[in-house]
């Protein structure tokens, strides 16, 4: 067999054969075979939930070049057989088997004839029907006739989601622009050894933009190479750009340094060597500044391409969302900073190389407001992504020096803290857990139930045997409790723990009434409202979600949780999805990280579900009682949740407190008679009430459908204005 060699976060499954995990932002395997061969490989590769889109590269004595790549597609399922010859000089094939994080399966069998590969095909259509229109074909120029597979894409979404945003920034007009002194943008652009066809392409690009007012700084940190030399020799003068040589290598920090120090635009951005400014970019920063005076940062998605500059991946951001931002700068670029800011926090710290931007981001944010801070929702940069960047080559210094700069932000902020690997180890968890016991708030645990003892005897056992936390009380709210098992339990838990209360009345089932009389009998600080249908499976789930509450301005906290088959139940709730509100990414892996690996993160959202929610008392005392008449059953958490976020507090989903949730055993479902037809009246309520069908959910992009739990990129029909988080 060749060796197969797994590159960037691609890691196996130990329970399940075959199975990888692909959690990087480009991970490929290696396939290397000897001089003498067998003739034919068989690469499967089958997507376990979503679906992938295999890119394969053939080396020709020059490296993996983009020149040698061929897409196959983007599906599920693929089976591709390569004709590498008896025997030869290329002696290894490159898979990439997506784009985004996923779980596959791949596997490798290599062939001497074309009869064993057929014989492979049929067996492998038996097993799999999705495979019945897979063919063989004979390759003996391999590269040649791989545009032919079937699977080859005809249109993208991506592509067609750039090109019409590109058309509706081209559309977009400027008011006349403004008399002064200085430009309004300074771009400063540290420089090391670059290829002279990356800076061709980033000045191309500034000098495409046609907006008066900017200026692009380029700040060499000592190149050695004779070609980026040269490339600053040939530049004939031009009062846009500023070419600085710094004889002496000092890093990024100070060469971005020498850069800030001769801008003069009231506004600055960093950008990379090897990136460029898309179509437009710029103009459309312009306009949302002008039309935001009041703003102090600003911030763009951004476009992955590959070294072709064609379009391989996009990052479309959430607005500003500083929780999100304590596990991974997804902010990144365009960054729009105000020079005098820069100035007056000390630029960019020399002790963060690999990190300096996000330490620098960071500072610049501290007691910055949040509608301040504005995401301008338009791929502004296209970042070129060739793994050649510091970042990447030194990534675990690099995350070093981010969780240095997380660490001391927030003991400025008088936070104490440890930072800790997140789901993905190199993103970040803050651990704010460092108070002694006796310090620690304490929760009211509520819970509504009826009968259902295996249910309710589970979720009590795992918080008085299985959680952690030191200070907590527990209240049922029973409607009606028959069974007398039921009610002997809540007697032995009442004799037995002191902490512990059972209210029970007949009455039907409602909710909300449920939670507000839960309330009135609680003494803690705070609320954790939790289904009878929960099942606890960590011991630090609730030590977790109260840790949340250090966040700034926190009124809700949500968990993670799962079904008992592992799969995806709540990651959070976006509002308008399907003109209501509805949870995404259902149904995924338990370890499925979403865009730009959110899902291994702490995330801020506009709303979370009420079977596992902890509301902190000064938002309880101010949001008031949960709706009992227009939300007795469903989407009373959604309307409560956009009360707190209309008045200004801040709602946190959490990856680290997971719990299994074995949804509506007990109460059943809303699909049939009197209860289908209260369900339909809520939901009318929940647009009445807070016009769910047109709200775009800040916690989403607004280039993504909102007709799916797991969100697809659709072309933009208008251009999006820039956003902060809270409604102004």
């Amino acid at each position: 067999m060749p060796d197969i060699i797994a590159q960037n976060e691609l890691t196996a499954d130990p329970g399940e054969r075959s199975v990888w995990l692909a959690e990087g932002d480009d991970p490929f395997f290696l396939i290397r075979f000897p001089f003498f061969r067998k003739r034919y490989f068989a690469i499967r590769l089958t997507a376990s939930d979503g679906e992938i889109d295999p890119k394969l590269y053939i080396n020709t004595g020059h490296g993996f070049r983009e020149e040698d790549s061929r897409d196959v597609g983007r599906g599920k399922d693929f089976l591709i057989v390569a004709d590498v010859g008896a025997f030869g000089t290329i002696r290894a094939l490159r898979v990439d088997p997506t784009n985004e994080p996923c779980r596959f399966v791949m596997t490798v069998e290599e062939f001497d004839t074309t009869a064993a590969v057929e014989a492979h095909i049929l067996d492998q259509r038996r097993q799999s029907p999705a495979l019945k229109d897979v063919r063989f074909w004979k390759l003996p120029r391999f590269w040649k006739t791989l545009p032919a597979l079937p699977f080859r894409r005809k249109s993208s979404s991506l592509q067609a989601y750039v090109t019409r945003a590109a058309e509706l920034a081209g559309e977009m007009s400027l008011a006349a622009p403004r008399s002064a002194d200085r430009p309004w943008l300074s771009i400063v652009v540290p420089v090391y050894n670059a290829p002279a066809q990356y800076l061709d392409d980033l000045l191309s690009s500034f000098l495409k933009q046609d907006i008066p007012g900017t200026e692009l700084i380029l700040s060499d940190d000592g190149s050695t190479s004779a070609e980026t030399l040269d490339w600053f020799a040939s530049r004939k003068p031009d009062p846009r750009i500023n070419c600085l040589l710094n004889g002496v290598n000092r890093g990024i920090a100070s060469t971005t340094n020498a850069g800030l120090d001769v801008a003069k635009g009231d506004w600055i951005t960093l950008l990379d060597h090897d990136d460029m400014i898309a179509p437009h970019g710029l103009k459309v920063i312009r306009k949302a500044v002008e039309a935001s005076p009041g703003a102090c940062f600003l911030y763009t998605d951004e476009l992955i391409v590959d070294e072709a500059l064609k379009p391989v991946g996009l990052l479309l951001k959430p607005a500003y969302d500083p929780v999100l931002l304590s596990g991974v700068n997804y902010i990144n670029h365009f960054s729009i900073y105000r020079r005098e800011r820069l100035k007056e926090i000390g630029l960019l710290r020399t002790t963060f190389e690999g990190s300096q931007d996000y330490d620098l981001l960071l500072r610049y944010l501290e007691g910055v407001n949040d509608s301040e801070v504005l995401h301008v929702p338009y791929p502004a940069y296209w970042w070129r992504r060739n793994g050649k960047s510091y970042s990447h080559k030194f990534l675990y210094r690099a995350t070093d020096s981010a969780r240095r700069a997380l660490h001391e932000h927030f003991e400025r902020n008088h936070k104490p803290n440890t930072v800790l690997p997140a789901l993905t180890e190199t993103l970040h968890r803050v651990n704010f857990g460092n108070e002694p016991a006796v310090g620690r708030p304490k929760i009211s645990i509520i819970i509504p139930n009826r009968d259902s003892f295996d249910l309710i005897s589970t979720v009590l056992k795992g918080i008085y045997e299985g959680t952690d936390y030191p200070n907590y009380e527990v209240i049922i709210v029973d409607n009606g409790t028959t069974e007398s098992a039921t009610i002997a339990l809540y007697e032995d838990y009442a004799r037995r723990h002191p902490s512990f209360q059972f209210h029970v009345k007949a009455r039907p089932f409602n909710f909300s009434r449920a939670i507000n009389e839960g309330m009135a009998h609680a003494s803690g600080d705070h609320f954790l409202l939790l289904n009878n249908d929960i099942e606890i499976t960590s011991r630090d789930w609730l030590d977790e979600m109260v840790q949340c509450l250090s966040y700034d301005r926190v009124g809700i906290v949500g968990a993670k949780l799962l079904y008992p088959n592992r799969k995806l139940q709540h990651a959070g709730v976006i509002v308008g999805f399907g003109g209501l509100a509805g949870h995404w990414y259902l149904n995924k892996p338990e370890r499925f990280g979403g865009p730009m690996n959110r899902l291994h993160l702490r995330n801020s959202l506009t709303c979370v579900t009420g079977a596992a929610m902890l509301i902190t008392g000064e938002c309880a005392r101010e949001i008031g009682l949960w709706d009992e008449e227009n939300f007795s059953i469903a989407y009373n958490d959604v309307d409560y949740c956009l009360r707190a976020y209309k008045a200004g507090y801040r709602i946190v989903w959490t990856p680290f407190a997971c719990l299994v949730h074995h949804e509506s055993v007990s109460r059943g479902s809303d699909i049939s008679g009197e209860r289908r037809a209260r369900f339909e009246k809520e939901k009318a309520n929940l647009r009445r009430l807070h016009e769910t069908q047109g709200f775009f959910d800040p916690a989403c992009h607004p280039g993504y459908s909102r007709s799916h739990s797991d969100p697809r990129l659709l072309p933009l029909p208008y251009m999006h204005k820039a956003r902060s988080w809270f409604i102004a």
